[in-house]
């Protein structure tokens, strides 16, 4: 774990350096218009779509791994593989397509794609040895990170998506922190082209696509089975 946070923040520090010194290769530039304010839309609720995935995944898995001995098989887990990380693909495709220029994505897609593809099949490798015969059982009925749709619409959402709101509290500062931080970058280049006014519209968009989140996550919580 603490190998996978170092490479990650090594990964995170070298895209941060890129930015802030060639901020006019990386940023689109600011027009106000409605096919980019749409894109903004689409960033954030990606993001925050993302971020109740990994929220979900890693509240499931902890409550039913017993400490890894059991293979987990149900929740977000029935719909794919790697919940985790394609809660993490939604919320770096969100930021991209908040902040930067169209070219971004594919860069984005194929460091996604160098850094998690071989960190899943070694985890699969593992889980392989560790389940023999269940986990094959398991991997021919599951995809890998992309859900097929017709699982999706089959089941109901509080099947494949429970939530608790103790969960998010467990995550609410790396929440709030990558949002915030979202927010900070794409308000200060839009005001260094456009003005103040920029800002507030920004803030605004922001607050209701919150709204919204929280809606989700409460409904959602509301609706999970509660144990006796």
């Amino acid at each position: 774990m603490k190998k996978r946070l170092k490479i990650n923040g090594i990964i995170m520090v070298c895209a941060g350096l890129g930015v802030a010194f060639f901020p006019k290769v990386f940023f689109r530039n600011y027009s106000g218009s409605l096919g980019e304010k749409s894109l903004e839309v689409l960033g954030l609720a990606l993001i925050l779509l993302g971020q109740i995935i990994r929220v979900s995944a890693r509240g499931y898995k902890a409550e039913n791994s017993l400490d890894s001995r059991a293979l987990i098989q149900g929740g977000p887990y029935q719909v794919v593989r790697n919940p985790m990380y394609l809660g993490i693909f939604l919320i770096g495709l969100g930021v991209v397509l908040s902040i930067f220029k169209w070219w971004a994505v594919a860069i984005f897609i194929i460091v996604f794609i160098i850094r998690y593809i071989l960190l899943i099949y070694t985890e699969e490798k593992k889980l392989r040895l560790m389940f023999p015969d269940t986990y094959l059982q398991y991997c021919r009925k599951v995809p890998r990170i992309f859900p097929a749709l017709f699982s999706i619409i089959k089941l109901d959402i509080i099947e494949y998506l429970p939530l608790k709101i103790a969960w998010f509290y467990r995550e609410i500062g790396s929440i709030s922190t990558l949002l915030l931080l979202v927010l900070l970058v794409e308000s200060w280049w839009g005001v260094t082209q456009q003005g103040l006014q920029v800002y507030f519209q920004q803030f605004i968009w922001l607050l209701i696509t919150l709204s919204v989140f929280l809606v989700l996550v409460i409904l959602l919580s509301k609706r999970m089975p509660q144990k006796k």
